[in-house]
């Protein structure tokens, strides 16, 4: 199915500018009159997205590259925990995922066909350091050499994610991986070692992925890799080991990066909305966020575990010293945000806390995944209270989207409207933030191409292009047209 092809036919009537609300160039009162005025005119009626906002998409080396015994990489968590009996739905594995170390080129043209100027990507540590620290592998960087030229040769740029949940086998079997402060060391070598390597052509690096998920899922439910179900004393300390890996990582950058380059991490915040707009509400909301975020992102902001937090973790607090705090606190240059859903609603009470959340009804809609609530206010409320509360002057969303059933109809097309209604108002979300000054400078869709998605196995799609993981092939979706659209419409002139 052709891209262009699908756009020019379907794009107008199923994903059409007038409910978008995302051009980029004003209304003119003076055209008025027909009903295509009044259309033009409704689509005008948002001001377009900053004129340098970059437009990109997102992926994970586990999620899509294969390969895991080829060119000298050592096992990772996942390649352990995918393959023990029942903890993948879909009893599959990541062996050959999307064969992306491979296909690198092919899928460099998808992202080139939708009109992104930038790729977020992450580096399999254990193709780097296959025993975690030590002696690098001499191949190890070379694929993301290849990758990254690939990239700049079809002028669009590079955005490296560190960590992103492969952590090396070898450093859980040694040191109980990230409950260990080792790990956490091991971890900033390895990014100075990147850092030193492809700064020459990478600018912007992150640390680590959603230290928020790593911690809760893979050491408290068990239910990501490396499986654990820690009490909770144990479990903050890791949440603490995983946060001054961030900060310790983010000084081994700036001590081997080329300079200009920019680093932060890419998290998953706690997204608190005020049910009602209004000030006292809005006020509550902006408290709930710093105190749910207490762990990672206010501690990164602010170098200190608030009260709250700690009142909470009582005796279980992990263990932690003045120079850890100031560690991981290390001065960034912009903040990621993973955004798909809303935690909480929050209403403003006369409680000790100054807010209480209001329960989820049954009714509540979401989308194919029951845990993905369809909330778009979620994108303008999130970057709003991060640049307010932490007075952050550079966002990125680097995930957003949903899953989708994404099955293909008799004539070979996937019709995902429910994606592109998705994306649709989340864009209208995050539109409304940049109008109002939020330093929102760029967005990442979740995710290029359909993947393995963790525990779900391949039972969740949540990419532009549809993906045959039996022959490799790529097609794209009805939402890849909407998003080439999106960008062609607020494309620099």
């Amino acid at each position: 199915m052709s891209l262009d092809g699908l756009s020019r036919r379907h794009f107008a009537t199923l994903a059409g500018g007038a409910a978008l609300g995302l051009s980029s160039a004003p209304a003119d009162p003076a055209d008025a009159g027909s009903t295509q005025d009044v259309r033009a005119a409704g689509e005008n009626s948002f001001p377009g997205f900053p004129a340098d906002f970059r437009w990109g998409t997102a992926t994970s080396a586990y999620q899509i590259e294969g390969a895991v015994n080829e060119d000298g990489r050592g096992p990772a968590i996942w390649d352990r925990f995918a393959h023990t009996p029942g903890t993948i739905i879909d009893h599959s594995n990541a062996d050959v995922a999307c064969d992306h170390y491979r296909l690198y080129r092919d899928d460099v043209q998808l992202m080139k066909a939708l009109g992104a100027t930038t790729y977020r990507f992450s580096i399999a540590w254990p193709r780097v350091f296959p025993d975690g620290s030590g002696t690098p592998n001499p191949k190890g960087l070379d694929f993301y050499d290849r990758l990254i030229d690939e990239l700049l040769a079809n002028r669009i740029v590079p955005f490296a994610t560190l960590y992103h949940w492969d952590l090396p086998q070898a450093l859980q079997d040694r040191f109980g991986g990230w409950m260990s402060r080792d790990t956490a060391k091991a971890f900033a070598d390895y990014a100075a070692y990147v850092a030193e390597r492809l700064t020459d052509r990478v600018s912007h690096i992150f640390t680590i992925n959603e230290c928020s998920r790593l911690v809760h899922l893979g050491h408290g439910l068990g239910i990501d890799a490396p499986g654990l179900k820690l009490p909770q004393a144990e479990l903050n300390q890791v949440r603490h080991n995983v946060a001054l890996g961030h900060g310790l990582s983010v000084q081994a950058i700036r001590a081997r990066g080329r300079p200009g380059t920019k680093v932060g991490p890419a998290e998953n915040l706690v997204v608190c909305i005020p049910a009602i707009d209004a000030p006292a509400h809005v006020r509550a909301a902006e408290i709930a966020t710093r105190e749910l975020n207490g762990g990672y992102l206010t501690v990164m902001f602010e170098g200190q575990y608030i009260d709250g937090f700690l009142a909470q973790a009582g005796k279980d607090a992990p263990k932690y010293t003045a120079e850890d705090l100031r560690i991981i606190s290390s001065p960034i240059d912009f903040l990621g945000l993973n955004i798909y859903k809303p935690d909480h609603y929050v209403l403003a009470a006369d409680n000790e806390r100054g807010f209480t959340l209001a329960p989820f009804p049954a009714s509540f809609p979401h989308m194919d995944a029951d845990w993905l609530r369809f909330g778009p206010e979620a994108m303008y409320w999130a970057p709003r209270h991060a640049a307010k509360l932490w007075g952050v002057r550079s966002i990125y969303i680097t995930e957003n989207g949903t899953s989708s059933a994404d099955e293909p109809a008799a004539d070979g097309n996937v019709h995902d409207l429910d994606r592109v209604m998705y994306l649709r108002n989340y864009l209208q979300q995050l539109q409304r933030a940049t109008s109002q000054g939020v330093p929102v400078a760029g967005y990442f869709h979740w995710s290029l191409i359909d993947n393995f998605e963790w525990a779900d196995g391949y039972q969740k799609r949540f990419g532009l292009y549809h993906v045959d993981f039996k022959t490799q092939r790529r097609t794209p979706k009805l939402s890849a047209s909407f998003y080439q659209e999106i960008i062609k419409q607020n494309a620099v002139v």
